[in-house]
């Protein structure tokens, strides 16, 4: 059965009360920290983890509860801290990282622990906030910086004076690069050490309009951040409205569930077959929302050192728009180093980057020289 027509679809809350706000949360500040608590590492052998529950906001400035899932090397001494923003991707809160680690719908679970390998700690925010908003990317930069600001404030973690590194890809990019691009702003008290993203979805109008409506093997994806932004920003996108009885059916069944799902049920799936009516990209307000999440079109830049990788002939996240991101950092003077790499298929873009960004990160961990590439 469907919800209201109008309304957006928000996921099941998490029946855990560590995750519910408190009633004084508008009185703390963003970073602030409202509990933690020790966990089960589970398969992340070598490892203590904690998890830290904290004040961060949304894309109106309204205050938020988020959560961020720290996974310690055993025996390390003051370890770096890599904030790594991990493929979510999804609507349900079972989907987060501080569900998804550890019941088998985080993906890329093998590679963020490659940071523990090296010696780091490794914090891994639920950076879409609580509504699951997937597609908010600014909301994701804010919850980023903040989850910093909590994991150095929580004295009992021990990572209070450790040197800061934010990294990511896909989604996890997107959320990483507009942490970076944020920081001077928001969080300008925090010291960035290195900030490393890849196949970074720079330009949301772009990649509406290239999915168009036709059939698209991304489409599960697509959908799931049009409902993930409708989420965030329930006035200026209202997208269950524009939505036929089948989209409605496809928004509920969808809801709360993970990227496998939402790629397997949105293969064969288009636009044209859920929607009502094709006049959304015509309204203005929508418009607006997508560039307001589209850091092509985000003013700041970022005073962090930075490296971006890109595939060259990437159709879900395209070239163009992080080229022109990459061009103006660096006229601005963002120490940058900006890797394009000659391929097409968006995930082998991640394996083939990824351990030249690592090292990366290591170099700023050591103050060795900044390199810039642009």
């Amino acid at each position: 059965m469907t919800t209201a027509a109008a309304d957006p679809l928000y996921p099941s809350p998490d029946p855990d009360p560590f995750f519910a706000p408190p009633s004084d949360l508008a009185t703390k500040a963003p970073g602030d920290v409202v509990r933690t608590r020790r966990i089960d590492t589970g398969p992340y052998v070598g490892t203590e983890g904690w998890q830290v529950a904290f004040r961060s906001t949304n894309s109106g400035g309204r205050p938020i509860l988020a959560v961020t899932t720290v996974l310690l090397p055993v025996g390390v001494q003051n370890p770096p801290l890599v904030s790594y923003q991990a493929l979510i991707n999804s609507l349900g809160t079972k989907c987060n990282p501080s569900r998804s680690l550890f019941n088998g719908e985080l993906q890329d679970g093998v590679g963020a622990m490659l940071p523990i390998g090296r010696g780091w700690a490794i914090s891994l925010p639920d950076y879409l906030g609580p509504n699951v908003a997937y597609g908010a990317a600014k909301l994701s930069g804010m919850v980023t910086l903040d989850s910093v600001r909590a994991v150095q404030r929580a004295k009992e973690i021990g990572l209070t004076n450790s040197p800061v590194a934010i990294a990511g890809y896909s989604g996890g990019g997107m959320a990483s690069a507009w942490a970076a691009a944020l920081q001077p702003t928001y969080a300008p008290e925090l010291k960035l050490a290195a900030v490393v993203a890849g196949g970074i979805p720079a330009d949301l109008e772009q990649m509406a309009l290239g999915l168009g409506f036709e059939p698209h093997p991304g489409f599960g994806l697509a959908f799931a951040a049009a409902m993930g932004l409708e989420r965030e920003y329930p006035q200026r996108l209202p997208i269950s409205a524009q939505l036929n009885n089948t989209g409605l059916w496809f928004r509920d069944f969808t809801h709360d569930e993970c990227r496998r799902f939402l790629l397997f049920h949105g293969a064969l799936r288009n636009a044209d077959q859920l929607a009502a009516s094709k006049s959304l990209m015509d309204s203005r307000e929508a418009r607006e929302v997508l560039y307001e999440n589209s850091l092509r079109r985000f003013s700041g830049t970022p005073t962090a050192p930075m490296y971006i990788w890109q595939g060259i002939y990437d159709s879900l996240t395209p070239f163009d728009s992080v080229k022109e991101v990459a061009d103006r950092y660096c006229h601005a003077g963002t120490p940058l180093t900006f890797v394009p790499y000659d391929i097409a298929e968006h995930m082998t873009t991640a394996v083939a980057g990824f351990a030249d960004a690592w090292n990366y990160v290591e170099s700023r961990f050591h103050n060795d020289p900044v390199p810039v590439r642009c």
